[in-house]
């Protein structure tokens, strides 16, 4: 079978003189999912009943809020009124967000780590919040969170959200249950609590831990998403799972003329296709480890441990520059990033088997010079 998203997707859409120039170009820089997903996905789109698209969903008169709200509380074991979702799971945060950081009276404040996707500041900035952060830091080859740092932040700061990837991106650290437990622990009632678990399911298959966390944590959100893991990012699916104490977003975020349905049932689909993901997903652990063992050995680069589908590299300075444009020649897209506390980092989305070992090389070839 061809691992390749052009090659399945080729019979779907016709040949065009934009996709012929790029389809060469390896884009390895926004964490996507460069397999592409299994052959049911393309078997919805292609026999796909079509009337769908003129009506909306009637869910509502099974009493449930949608197909897949009703696969989800069935799969997680909790009331489909604790299940929501979203265009993306980016979509969820921005609403989470906006309800609770909005205009009002006083400035609200967003609690994130220090290093962590720039969009959680970018919406709480459209409503006018102001974010506060607590320190993540460098621990040899990966990063941690400061737990205690978060701490002591929180009472002196109030926020009334805090907001935590795990895996974070772009460190690919994860909050331990543990963790996660103490930071319930430092935080009362009315401080929401956002997890983003878009990057969750590479190093964690497990479950078991939702429904309980869900069930004894009334004031926390927990976000994921089909774009990484799925490979599905262009369809835009997200969803989440909320305490019962989060009652305003639940209204906030309803939808009652229902979600897409093709979406829905490529989802579904998608998440029944165990044996393919968990291929993807050794194969991309096998890479992580051999971007470690081989870019690790270069003087001066430092390949940080990661529990997501990218990895974080540090490297000298001076080579910046000169290695974006030796990448670039070579049509592979990697992030170089140009943050606070990342100036000479590259963050390197993990492509096919191929692709990275390609990747690698170039890397290698230029290191060498």
């Amino acid at each position: 079978m061809n691992d390749s998203i052009h090659g399945r997707f080729i019979h779907l859409i016709p040949i065009n003189r934009e996709i012929t120039m790029e389809q060469d170009i390896v884009y390895l820089d926004r964490n996507e999912h460069n397999y592409g997903p299994p052959k049911c996905v393309y078997d919805i789109l292609k026999n796909a009943d079509l009337t769908k698209i003129s009506w909306y969903s009637r869910s509502f008169m099974t009493g449930s809020k949608s197909k897949l709200v009703a696969y989800f509380s069935e799969r997680f074991g909790l009331p489909e009124k604790n299940i929501l979702l979203g265009y993306g799971g980016e979509d969820i945060l921005k609403q989470v967000v906006h309800c609770y950081i909005s205009f009002d009276k006083t400035q609200k404040t967003l609690l994130v780590p220090r290093y962590s996707w720039w969009y959680y500041k970018a919406i709480a900035d459209e409503v006018d919040g102001k974010t506060v952060t607590f320190p993540i830091y460098q621990d040899k080859d990966t990063f941690r969170f400061d737990i205690e740092g978060m701490r002591k932040v929180f009472q002196e700061e109030k926020p009334d959200m805090i907001l935590i990837a795990s895996p974070n991106n772009p460190t690919g650290n994860s909050l331990s249950l543990d963790e996660l437990k103490k930071v319930i622990e430092v935080v009362d009632q009315d401080t929401v609590i956002v997890l983003d678990e878009a990057y969750a399911q590479y190093e964690n298959a497990d479950i078991s831990y939702i429904k309980p966390l869900i069930e004894d944590t009334p004031n926390l959100l927990l976000v994921r998403s089909f774009s990484k893991y799925y490979g599905l990012a262009g369809l835009r699916i997200g969803y989440g799972f909320m305490g019962n104490g989060l009652e305003k977003f639940a209204q906030f975020s309803a939808r009652y003329l229902g979600y897409n349905r093709l979406s829905e049932e490529i989802a579904i689909a998608a998440m029944e296709e165990t044996a393919y993901y968990e291929d993807i997903n050794r194969k991309m652990r096998e890479d992580k480890a051999l971007f470690a063992k081989e870019l690790g050995a270069i003087d001066g680069f430092t390949v940080f441990k990661s529990d997501a589908n990218f990895i974080l590299v540090e490297i000298p300075q001076e080579i910046t520059d000169g290695l974006k444009k030796f990448m670039n020649d070579k049509r592979l897209i990697i992030k170089f990033m140009n943050e606070d506390g990342f100036t000479h980092h590259l963050r390197i989305s993990l492509g096919t088997q191929e692709q990275n070992r390609r990747v690698i090389d170039a890397i290698k070839e230029y290191a060498s010079r």
